[in-house]
């Protein structure tokens, strides 16, 4: 394969220099013959010989270290790709008058012969059959894996994955790969099919977009790729926009034969692969429906949503004992990529009023990875473990820590939360406003407005010491709660209170004197000094930003409302924490 493809790339170069000097300029013109809509037509067309650049990815666990190789590999190969097909078009259109090109079903030999003779072209011939022949090979080799892997995940009969005992390779998936392809190339004609394949590929490719959307907006736990398209979300939103607009182009019979390939697809999931797997998709779990629905289904599958086992640690140095507390005052479930989880969990003891504090280390794997088989001694954990309960003794707050792991990460925190009848729920946050979409929503995010308990995120900036906290009240969310959750954190730290508002430059003297006759009213509540801070600002984001440098922490609330952009994309950021020169900590108080 590597020579076939070696000597077709040295061949095309020696035919497109050789060309180059050949060249005649007024068949160059007009550039567009059919004005800028046939170049978009001819776009979408030959859009199948691009899909080359991405079968590789087919055979990815074949792969020394796939994470680098392949994105290098599959940029590299569209740039030499995409120059070479350029070039070869230019040379062609500048030697072969464009009459005689649109009839000619051999232009790689006409301009060999042309331009170096006929025994050129004759080579040029022998060279495109047998690069041909190599292009169905990789073609076969990327094909035959889909089958292959569908068998293994049981989406997909056994004989399928059968693997041939001498060359390793998945024989039967091969054949019947080859006699499908064999079948489309004796039914249709040449044009058709590069329609049908080129109109399937668009489609492939805005599904993809999609995926890579609804993964980093679900902020999967097990979605770590090591290679991130640039330029999130809008590279992905060109890439939908531009394929949709491709497969109008492609016209009706194209778009309905790929039609016809997706939902043989989807009846043979549901008439075979869907009762044999017990696999839930990315937006099954995290849509708004179905998330709902996981609200009710309460205590159910448990032993698939986490699993849990005991460390060998011990006893008198762990509490990994599998079981979780039953009436913990607050929960604090751990990700992994917490700054720090012993700050954390500090906070969430600052909230406990004393009570127990069950922190769990959860991890979510997908669903077509076994529990058992990644129910190990996790060094990271029995570490995690270790500090934290270091932190408990200095502190002295009764915590209780265990790990899981999971398939499903949302149907987890809620079983949790209920299983121990938690006051306050309390993760780390990396500043958004809640990571909700119109079609998707981050786990924590989906559970934030549906739990019954209380809720805190906590922005960790690297502030280890607190002694002096900053609270701000958003507008419409002023709650006796919300100062006494402020104060029980006060104390804990031993720190003195603040709290800040800000009004406009126009507020009149009895809005004023109203304003700060209620906040003086609500800081009565609290047991720790407290001061009231009324400042005059435009920009409230200015005026929290800079304050929060004499502090160590601001404690803010839920924004009343959120406006339509993050509704729209969710990848807004809170302005107040993602300004704030302190830690961050966000309480959410239900009044339900």
């Amino acid at each position: 394969q590597l020579i076939i493809v070696s000597l077709s790339l040295v061949g095309l170069l020696a035919l497109m220099f050789g060309s180059l000097w050949h060249v005649e300029p007024d068949y160059l013109d007009p550039l567009f013959t059919n004005g800028n809509m046939g170049l978009f037509s001819a776009t979408a067309f030959v859009f199948v010989a691009y899909a080359g650049v991405t079968k590789v990815a087919a055979i990815a666990e074949e792969i020394k270290n796939p994470g680098r190789n392949l994105p290098i590999a599959m940029m590299t190969a569209l740039v030499i790709v995409a120059l070479l097909y350029t070039s070869i078009s230019f040379v062609m259109v500048g030697n072969i008058p464009l009459a005689e090109l649109s009839q000619d079903l051999r232009p790689v030999y006409t301009l060999a012969d042309k331009v170096f003779g006929h025994w050129a072209g004759i080579a040029a011939g022998i060279l495109g059959v047998v690069t041909l022949i190599s292009m169905a090979n990789s073609g076969v080799l990327a094909a035959s894996r889909f089958p292959f892997a569908m068998s293994r995940d049981k989406l997909a009969p056994e004989s399928f994955g059968q693997v041939h005992s001498r060359f390793m390779t998945p024989v039967i998936a091969i054949v019947i790969t080859c006699g499908i392809m064999a079948l489309v190339i004796s039914l249709f004609e040449v044009e058709k099919i590069a329609k049908l394949a080129s109109s399937f590929k668009v489609m492939m490719f805005i599904l993809v977009n999609l995926c890579v959307i609804v993964l980093r907006e679900t902020a999967v736990a097990w979605y770590q790729p090591k290679y991130r398209s640039p330029l999130y979300p809008w590279m992905q939103i060109f890439g939908i926009l531009t394929g949709l607009a491709l497969l109008v182009v492609l016209g009706a019979s194209a778009l309905l034969g790929a039609s016809v390939i997706i939902i043989a697809g989807l009846s043979l999931y549901y008439t075979y692969g869907r009762s044999r797997v017990e696999r839930s998709g990315v937006l099954k779990v995290y849509g708004h429906r179905p998330a709902a629905f996981l609200l009710y289904r309460r205590q159910q599958n448990r032993s698939r949503a986490a699993g849990q086992r005991e460390f060998p640690l011990p006893a008198n140095d762990a509490n990994l004992d599998g079981a979780l507390a039953k009436h913990a005052s607050v929960i604090t479930p751990l990700f992994g990529a917490e700054r720090s989880p012993e700050m954390l969990v500090e906070m969430a003891a600052a909230l406990a009023k004393g009570n127990k504090v069950q922190v769990i280390h959860l991890r979510e794997v997908p669903d077509q990875t076994r529990l058992i088989d990644v129910l190990e001694d996790n060094p990271f954990v029995i570490s995690l473990n270790r500090r934290i309960s270091g932190m408990a003794r200095h502190r002295e707050v009764d915590i209780d820590f265990d790990a899981a792991v999971t398939h499903d990460l949302v149907q987890t925190v809620q079983e949790i939360s209920e299983q121990t009848h938690c006051e306050w729920l309390v993760a780390g946050w990396n500043g958004r406003q809640t990571g909700n979409t119109i079609f998707v929503r981050n786990p924590i995010g989906w559970l934030v407005p549906r739990i019954d308990s209380n809720f805190a995120l906590f922005l960790d900036k690297g502030v280890r010491y607190i002694h002096h906290i900053l609270v701000a009240i958003r507008p419409g969310r002023q709650s006796d709660k919300f100062i006494l959750a402020c104060d029980r954190i006060a104390r804990f730290y031993e720190a003195d209170l603040t709290l800040m508002r800000v009004i406009p430059p126009d507020t009149s003297q009895a809005a004023k004197a109203e304003l700060a006759a209620k906040s003086q009213a609500i800081l009565k509540h609290c047991s720790v000094p407290v001061r009231l801070r009324v400042e005059t600002n435009a920009d409230p984001v200015q005026a929290l930003s800079t304050a929060s440098a004499e502090f160590d922490l601001l404690i803010i609330g839920t924004p009343a409302k959120e406006n339509w952009l993050d509704v729209l994309i969710g990848v807004n950021k809170d302005r107040f924490a993602k300004n704030a020169a302190c830690s961050v900590l966000r309480l959410t108080i239900q009044t339900k």
